[in-house]
């Protein structure tokens, strides 16, 4: 089994067909409503009523499944993972205590069926919950105590025993003697409370790796599979979970990964996707961060609900076997958690799956030391993540390529919609925000009703749109941690206020950053350096 690799220098004439198109269809989109606004009114706004339409449908199943989603996650979070942990233990004596009761809580019914199944296979060396290691990668650029303390006592307060964590600080070398020095302190600090604590700094300017997370988590990995290695420890149950350095994990998610990887008797091909949720400091980022932010959070906490379409995002976990059989990620894009899932996915052949793991990990909204540095550092963060463009050209490729081994009728509509989902990115905004009053200003001279009176049904189809909005406010509220002493009750009105600067938000930072990065793509001038987003902590 292997996966392609992005390739380096110059592209084939398909793979750089494939990086322009992203960008030629996303411009496309909008010019095409000029171009039938100037041919005809009533076309111009036809096309701009598909695009409303759509806008429509999806926010309204954006407002459902958002709810859908906060409750299954509040569901998940009351589950006591631990306990259905030790149940894998003796999976025959669970089942019979457990098969004729429901005590209602999340997916007991799908427990004891797991039970059952694991009873039939008892004795047939099926690992055991105290047979899994879990090795936690954390990687670190330039960070300072207050961002990494915290992270690393999430991982050490969470109900898996500590003696079986392996955990890995991954720091850069480029972060200078600060970051060495924080490195050994927190070594210091924690020496002791994991089963094992390893130092591992990446070396600056290895060949053929771009400067990003990628190669620093693949350094570490490969450092962490020689540890097991020399302790002997079996590779095949060993997890890997890669984490930021502001990532703050539920108490509840190493059991919980370490169940779902237990009840699958083809473990190897699957990997498990927490919610990312930018919480930690939400009440002290600025507005526009904070309606970014939690936007971020429900799409994350929606992707929950479509596990066919799940894909790796930020924090994610792996087994160690799968990754060392994958040389780990990808060391030449800055989107290396959405790469890993292509890579997967071609190197099992198709048959790999992401599996959701309904509680959070908590990570930060975006916050500098000034507030244009942050507008500015959100920017940035957003041109990155919506870089995942250039995985159109790398799937693509493969997919039209003789050596595609995943069948054509399983990768093809994950191909479109991955082209489309970047697509829309781009597009969607601007056109429902201005497009309304494009077919009558080409047509001024016209007295076409249609094209005239655009610009009030597209309105009329905006209000209706705000139902989504305002059930989107109700569940922000009710996912914000509580609020700090330091502020005061009139906080809380801000925390609903915000949400007018959606429109606004969504065409500044959302459509523009990924109109930036598929830009670049289309010009050829690549995203090859990790802009590492600042985490600055207020007192």
């Amino acid at each position: 089994m292997s996966q392609p690799e992005i390739p380096l220098g110059k592209r084939k004439p398909l793979y750089r067909f494939l990086e322009i198109l992203p960008g030629a269809l996303s411009y496309g989109a909008v010019i095409l409503l000029f171009v039938l606004s100037w041919v005809s009114p009533l076309l111009g706004a036809l096309y701009m009523l598909v695009v409303i339409a759509v806008t429509l449908v999806k926010a309204v199943a954006t407002a459902f499944r958002t709810i859908q989603g906060y409750k299954v996650m509040k569901r998940a979070e009351r589950v006591d993972w631990s306990k259905r942990l030790g149940d894998l233990e003796n999976p025959h004596d669970a089942f019979e205590r457990l098969r004729d009761r429901d005590d209602g809580s999340y997916d007991f019914a799908e427990h004891v069926q797991n039970l059952r199944m694991l009873s039939a296979v008892e004795g047939k060396s099926e690992p055991k919950p105290h047979n899994v290691d879990h090795a936690v990668i954390m990687t670190a650029y330039n960070e300072g105590l207050p961002t990494l303390v915290p992270s690393i006592e999430a991982v050490r307060d969470t109900t898996f025993p500590n003696e079986r964590i392996i955990f890995v600080l991954a720091y850069e070398e480029r972060g200078g003697e600060a970051m060495e020095q924080t490195a050994l302190e927190l070594q210091k600090q924690f020496r002791g409370t994991f089963g094992k604590f390893m130092l591992i700094k990446h070396p600056d300017k290895l060949k053929n790796e771009i400067v990003g997370k990628g190669p620093n988590l693949t350094y570490a990995g490969e450092k962490l599979a020689e540890y097991v290695r020399k302790r002997r420890i079996p590779a095949e149950n060993v997890i890997v979970t890669s984490l930021d350095s502001d990532n703050q994990v539920h108490p509840k998610y190493l059991d919980y990964v370490a169940y779902e990887f237990l009840v699958r008797p083809d473990r190897q091909h699957y990997s498990y996707q927490p919610v990312a949720m930018f919480t930690n400091n939400i009440w002290d980022a600025a507005a526009p961060m904070r309606v970014i932010a939690m936007s971020n959070s429900f799409f994350n906490v929606i992707s929950t609900m479509r596990p066919h379409l799940l894909k790796n995002f930020a924090s994610h976990s792996q087994p160690l076997a799968a990754l060392m059989g994958m040389d780990f990620w990808s060391k030449r894009t800055i989107v290396e958690d959405g790469h890993q899932y292509w890579r997967s996915l071609f190197y099992f052949e198709g048959k790999y799956e992401v599996v959701p793991i309904r509680v959070p990990i908590y990570q930060d909204a975006v916050i500098s030391d000034t507030f244009f540095e942050t507008l500015k550092a959100q920017f940035i963060q957003l041109r990155r993540w919506d870089y995942g463009a250039s995985d159109v050209a790398y799937v693509g490729s493969y997919l039209f390529s003789k050596d595609c081994k995943v069948p054509f009728w399983q990768l093809f509509p994950k191909f479109w919609r991955l082209l489309d989902g970047h697509v829309t990115l781009a597009m969607m905004a601007p056109i429902v925000a201005f497009g309304g009053w494009v077919p009558m200003l080409m047509n001024l001279g016209s007295r076409g009703t249609v094209a005239f009176n655009l610009p009030n049904v597209v309105g009329w189809i905006q209000t209706i749109a705000m139902i989504g909005l305002i059930i989107t406010v109700v569940i922000s509220l009710q996912m914000l941690p509580k609020r700090p002493e330091k502020y005061k009750k009139q906080k809380s009105l801000l925390m609903v206020l915000q949400w007018v600067l959606m429109p606004v938000i969504a065409i500044v930072y959302q459509s523009a950053a990924a109109f930036y990065a598929q830009t670049r793509l289309m010009l050829g001038k690549y995203m090859e350096k990790f802009d590492v987003t600042k985490k600055v902590v207020k007192g």
